[in-house]
């Protein structure tokens, strides 16, 4: 390979049948791939990230058949993955037998989160292993979600080989949904909207219970955290950097805004790269603007209260 870190989708797919590493673009973020049937491949994931081994991972597949492989789909689940694949929907599913994952992309569990990605390159890698590929953000663990190329390669000191496909146009991960019998149990917000689901399919989407048993990814309290402190629905004080949203009012400080117009879209995609600006400048100190709970506000709120969190 020429650049380790610029290569083709021949020499990713090559890497990830070999048991490699290998970071791809989705819609919503940048993933650390590997073979999600092979346990040496998955266990250099939580190695290379510095993650939990008890916090599971979600599986990508290139299409409905081959997730089907892996995870037995009720009536309700085969109707959300017609309506939202490929899209930024993870959905979290029993097990079928002989699935062939290994054990620890499932951190033991009896139940695993499977998508299918919505971005080209994505789907061209998935269809060239021919692999289910276990991937989470490609970013040490509680870090900030990378977006970017760029910022995979920075975060992990160029040590992961990354196949650039550009800059995410969701910014923020899938969200993650649990069917229990005819139940829709949302365990993170996420891409897709809340009101999208119930739209669709005419089922009102539960909140999982606080401090419920960790069963999927981004559950963990403190998470998504920028190197600086937060300060949350806030303006502010001096010396502090500002992640605004809307209309701007003066101000002397350091700032970003996530949308200068109030648009939910544009706010999800520019919140991972624009938290990760504030750092590069040496904030030591956010404070956020309020955001909207409604609609993808509602996935934005739920990354900044857990990038806000004590870190542990």
């Amino acid at each position: 390979m020429s650049d380790p870190f610029r290569i083709t989708i021949e020499e990713a797919a090559a890497l990830l049948r070999g048991g490699k590493l290998c970071a791809f673009p989705t819609e919503t973020v940048y993933g650390l791939g590997a073979d999600a049937t092979n346990p040496d491949a998955v266990l250099a994931i939580y190695e290379t990230k510095g993650r939990p081994r008890f916090n599971p991972l979600i599986v990508h597949c290139a299409d409905l058949a081959m997730a089907e492989r892996f995870a037995r789909f009720s009536p309700l689940a085969r109707e959300l993955a017609e309506k939202f694949w490929p899209g930024p929907l993870s959905l979290v599913l029993p097990l079928s037998e002989g699935n062939g994952l290994a054990d620890i992309a499932t951190a033991g569990l009896d139940t695993v989160a499977l998508r299918v990605p919505d971005h080209p390159l994505a789907l061209d890698l998935l269809r060239a292993t021919d692999l289910p590929l276990a991937a989470p953000s490609a970013n040490p663990s509680g870090k900030l979600s990378p977006t970017t190329a760029a910022q995979v390669h920075k975060g992990f000191a160029g040590r992961v080989p990354v196949l650039d496909g550009g800059p995410c146009k969701a910014g923020v991960e899938s969200t993650i949904l649990a069917i229990a019998e005819d139940r829709l149990i949302q365990l993170r917000a996420g891409a897709l909207s809340r009101e999208a689901v119930e739209a669709a399919t005419g089922r009102p989407v539960e909140q999982a219970e606080e401090g419920a048993a960790i069963s999927a990814p981004g559950m963990l309290l403190s998470h998504y955290a920028p190197n600086a402190t937060m300060r949350l629905n806030t303006t502010p004080m001096p010396g502090e950097a500002y992640l605004a949203y809307g209309e701007l009012a003066p101000h002397n400080s350091l700032v970003r805004n996530l949308s200068e117009t109030a648009d939910l879209h544009e706010a999800a995609r520019n919140l991972f790269s624009m938290l990760h600006e504030l750092d590069a400048m040496g904030a030591q100190m956010i404070a956020v603007a309020p955001i909207p709970e409604t609609g993808l506000g509602e996935a934005i709120n739920d990354r900044l209260r857990r990038a806000a969190a004590p870190r542990t």
